[in-house]
């Protein structure tokens, strides 16, 4: 699976990458908002990561412009943030993510859980 990781931190990108790239996925990255957004419209992703907290354009904003790409519409956005207020998951559903996953991670079930979100939106796996 192509996977395009939206994230800016460093230390979480080499994590998520180990994690998902040791499962056999192709994982390519953006630092920002905007970089996040024009890199899934040149590659369409199989599936987006995406983390809340970005500069130039928060993870909300960025789900609002994936989503009103026809081309994006079949790839699952999953956030994963730290952000675990009440509220935020909603808010991030109601901005057009799949899922949720909130950091800290962990790295026994992360993979898994990335998997069986990206079934979700072709209504693969669903419950």
């Amino acid at each position: 699976m192509n996977i395009l990781m939206i994230e800016d931190n460093e230390q979480n990108l080499y994590l998520l990458r180990f994690l998902l790239e040791a499962r056999g996925h192709r994982i390519s990255e953006a630092r920002s908002g905007p970089e996040g957004v024009a890199a899934a419209r040149a590659a369409v992703p199989d599936l987006i990561l995406l983390d809340i907290q970005l500069p130039q354009m928060d993870g909300y904003a960025v789900a609002q412009a994936l989503r009103a790409n026809p081309a994006l519409d079949a790839a699952p956005i999953v956030v994963v943030s730290s952000y675990a207020m009440s509220g935020d998951r909603a808010k991030a559903l109601a901005a057009g993510c799949d899922a949720y996953i909130e950091k800290p991670i962990d790295p026994q079930t992360f993979a898994v859980e990335v998997e069986a979100a990206a079934g979700r939106r072709k209504g693969e796996n669903a419950p």
